[in-house]
């Protein structure tokens, strides 16, 4: 840099050093921010400027350096999903010059090998899904592929697949109590399904209608299998951490429903202090750890049930790209106001400038992120395995891949085109 604190304009010539030191900066932390922001200025509009001038047939390597710009462009490593970021630099990687075919060849061989294990696991919960029965209630969404896909993109590794189908059958669970509060239920109803999820008893079912008496069951049932498992395999009683991340989540679910029944339009902090624990972050994550940790720790759920960062700031990441992706197709529909009409509401401002706003949340909350993920003197790392921590860091990258492009959960044409390649065609050899 520059005795003015700029980067030096000379730096621009190495394109590739330039492209590094951007993918860098998405790494830094919130103490950091004012060097990032002058990181991104300065490369971003190197890079810009360089695919304008090359087309990806123009570039020596056969396009492969032209591709990895423009992809960087669209979105950061940092914030990408792994595997199908694996899955897309195969492909490219092939068609470089310098490309090494020994190596291409066992990277497909291990793709396709792993894709094979994550074959037999989306069989077992698609039997799982249509025993319950809740893909056949008409207001609900039926996405047992999607929600394993989510599944997938938390946690991909082979050896995790009990993990993966619970994880699975957690997703599922909430988009269809989601539909619930969402699309069908009338407030007295939601009322009295919020409180028998809170108070956790069987018993408490006698009063729901009959769809309800489904959800719950299914949701009480799933939920204490699970937990026997921990049980029997850890020693760990984990229902009382896990039920209460299912009634605070209904109970988020609940206030947005009254909002929108009183035509109530809360502030963006109001908005965001309950929904980035309605967006069902602290959910996943709860139930993650104790899939994950072996054995999990009395401590550790104490300490996650109080949604601590390693919680909150995914969950604000998965919320708020959620709402710029999907905010105006649910408004129209007749939900609850989103982040970009609550900013909206409360500055007079236009949707671009609240959609610009909101990615700057996103872009703060990932740095936040960032510096809860680093330094020894964070409790999150003294209590948690590394595997949970990736697997919080990997949900919020879940989000910025699944709403990228318009909603990839409740769209199946927007998830298409990356569920094809990832989960059923494998790569040719």
């Amino acid at each position: 840099m520059d005795e003015k604190g700029k980067f030096k304009s000379c730096l621009g010539d190495d394109i590739k050093g330039i492209l590094a030191l951007y993918e860098a900066a998405y790494l830094l932390g919130e103490e950091e921010s004012t060097i990032f922001h002058e990181a991104i200025n300065f490369t971003t509009t190197h890079l810009e400027e360089y695919v304008k001038k090359h087309n990806d047939d123009d570039d020596d390597d056969g396009g492969y350096f032209s591709a990895l710009v423009k992809h960087a462009l669209e979105l950061p490593l940092h914030w990408r999903m792994v595997r199908l970021e694996a899955r897309w630099f195969i492909d490219v990687y092939e068609r470089g010059t310098d490309m090494n075919p020994v190596l291409v060849e066992l990277a497909k061989l291990d793709f396709n090998s792993v894709q094979a294990a994550h074959q037999d696991e989306l069989k077992y919960v698609s039997w799982w899904w249509r025993k319950t029965g809740l893909g056949e209630l008409h207001f609900a969404r039926d996405r047992i592929v999607e929600n394993f896909f989510w599944a997938l993109g938390e946690i991909w590794e082979p050896q995790f697949g009990y993990c993966r189908r619970m994880s699975t059958k957690v997703n599922a669970l909430i988009t269809t109590v989601d539909d619930v509060y969402d699309v069908y239920g009338t407030l007295d109803e939601l009322e009295q399904f919020t409180n028998a999820v809170e108070r956790w008893d069987v018993n408490a079912m006698d009063q729901l209608p009959y769809y309800m008496k489904m959800c719950f069951h299914v949701l009480h049932s799933s939920t204490n299998e699970m937990a026997f498992d921990a049980l029997k395999d850890q020693g760990v009683h984990v229902v009382p951490y896990l039920k209460k991340a299912w009634a605070d989540m209904c109970k988020s679910f609940l206030l947005e429903a009254k909002w929108y029944s009183s035509g109530y339009i809360p502030t963006l902090d109001e908005y965001i202090e309950n929904a980035w624990v309605s967006v069902s972050g602290p959910v996943i994550l709860l139930h993650a750890y104790s899939l994950i940790a072996n054995p999990a720790k009395e401590e550790a759920l104490q300490f996650l049930q109080e949604y601590p960062h390693i919680i909150r700031w995914p969950s604000m990441i998965f919320r708020l790209a959620n709402d710029l992706a999907t905010s105006s197709d649910e408004v129209k529909r007749g939900d609850v106001p989103k982040a970009i009409q609550c900013y909206m509401h409360e500055t007079g401002a236009s949707e671009s400038d609240a959609r610009l706003h909101i990615r700057d949340l996103i872009t703060a909350a990932w740095m936040k992120m960032n510096n809860k993920r680093e330094g020894d003197e964070n409790p999150d790392h003294l209590l948690l395995p590394n595997n949970f921590v990736q697997f919080a860091m990997n949900l919020a990258r879940m989000a910025q891949c699944t709403y990228q492009n318009g909603d990839g959960h409740t769209v199946q044409d927007n998830s298409k085109n990356r569920v094809l390649p990832l989960l059923i065609h494998p790569i040719k050899s």
